[in-house]
């Protein structure tokens, strides 16, 4: 069976625009160009981006994905075979954070003691594997595994207290900039208390942080559809407004 972009990105739960890109660096080329210029799509095809995708939920770069399915001595039984073995990995996490619900659940009921410790630990390892899940590509390409890694060794050594600050911070992030946004002046008071909120909030994931690293992930907030979707959601612009209020923040605009 043949797919175009628009069909294979439904059936795949991508965006058309992910297939052109790799299209465009050549991970995942289309089996030929019908005579309307439509990107057409076969089994082999289907059968790559199946590889692509599952070495994108484990967490691997593009680029590194890419120099794995296209080197000569790629096995794809194999390449399944290890799949397999590391979606079992993730299976006893998730095991581990269904464990930790029926000990809290167990605990209210029979008011036995739990730990902070046990009640966190599930909630941490899960908001770092839908980070990675949803962004791990795009933020490791941009900032590398080194960072990416460190990132998340941070969060899990937070204790209950930052845990709780993060989550506070993310919310008054939000609050701040959706009230800034109604005065439409990026360099205005409100705006640079969101930027600065913002650039708190960043601090409790990033090891260090710079005013470079802080404009390019706001500007990935605007250029990346999720992140703009999620920014944008309450009220569209929001995204290219933290931006704007970042740059004049850090001093970066130009």
């Amino acid at each position: 069976m043949e797919y175009t972009v628009q069909k294979l990105a439904q059936m795949a739960g991508v965006t058309s625009r992910t297939l052109r890109y790799y299209d465009e660096i050549g991970i995942l080329k289309p089996a030929r160009i019908n005579s309307s210029g439509y990107r057409i799509y076969g089994q082999n095809e289907v059968d790559r981006l199946q590889q692509i995708l599952f070495y994108r939920e484990l967490g691997v770069n593009l680029e590194s994905t890419k120099n794995i399915i296209t080197s000569p001595t790629f096995d794809e039984l194999e390449a399944l075979r290890e799949h397999r073995e590391k979606l079992l990995e993730k299976r006893e996490q998730l095991e581990l954070l269904i464990d930790n619900v029926d000990k809290t659940i167990v605990s209210k009921e029979r008011s036995i003691i739990m730990s902070d410790k046990e009640k966190f630990e599930g909630f941490k390892n899960k908001l770092i594997e839908d980070n990675e899940k949803k962004y791990g590509e795009e933020i490791r390409e941009k900032y590398g595994d080194e960072a990416v890694n460190k990132s998340n060794n941070k969060l899990k050594n937070m204790t209950q207290e930052e845990y709780y600050e993060i989550t506070r911070l993310e919310n008054e992030v939000i609050e701040t900039l959706h009230a800034a946004f109604e005065t439409g002046d990026p360099a205005g008071e409100l705006a640079q208390k969101a930027a600065d909120l913002h650039r708190r909030w960043l601090s409790f994931y990033w090891d260090s942080y710079t005013k470079e690293a802080h404009t390019g992930i706001v500007q990935m907030y605007v250029d990346d559809e999720r992140f703009r979707a999620y920014y944008d959601k309450k009220q569209p612009g929001t995204a290219e407004f933290l931006r704007d209020a970042v740059l004049i923040y850090t001093g970066m605009k130009k």
